[in-house]
C-alpha cells in the first residue's frame, strides 16, 4: 500500500514537471515587452545613468532594494548572533 503510494506520487509529480516543461516559453522571449523598451528607450534620460541595469535597481527600485538589502544584513547578524562563540570562564 505504501509503496503504490509512493509511486501513485511520483508519478503525478513527473505529469506536473512534465505539465509544466511543455508550457514554457522559448528562452528569450518574454511575454511583455513594452516595460523593457520603455526602460531602455527612459533610463538614461530620467535617472541620468548610462546603465540600465543601474538605473532600475538603485532608481526606479530604490526603496525595494533597500528594504533587500536590510533582510540580508539582519539574516547576516542573526546567523552572526548564533554562531559566535562564547568564553567559558572558570
Amino acid at each position: 500500500m505504501r509503496t503504490s503510494l509512493g509511486l501513485l506520487a511520483f508519478l503525478g509529480f513527473t505529469l506536473f514537471l512534465l505539465a509544466a516543461m511543455i508550457s514554457l516559453r522559448p528562452f528569450g522571449e518574454p511575454p511583455h515587452r513594452e516595460m523593457d523598451d520603455w526602460f531602455i528607450t527612459h533610463a538614461q534620460i530620467e535617472a541620468s545613468a548610462n546603465n540600465v541595469v543601474t538605473s532600475i535597481v538603485f532608481d526606479y527600485r530604490g526603496f525595494d532594494t533597500l528594504g533587500e538589502a536590510t533582510v540580508l544584513f539582519t539574516a547576516v547578524s542573526g546567523v552572526l548572533m548564533v554562531l559566535r562563540r562564547r568564553e567559558v570562564k572558570g
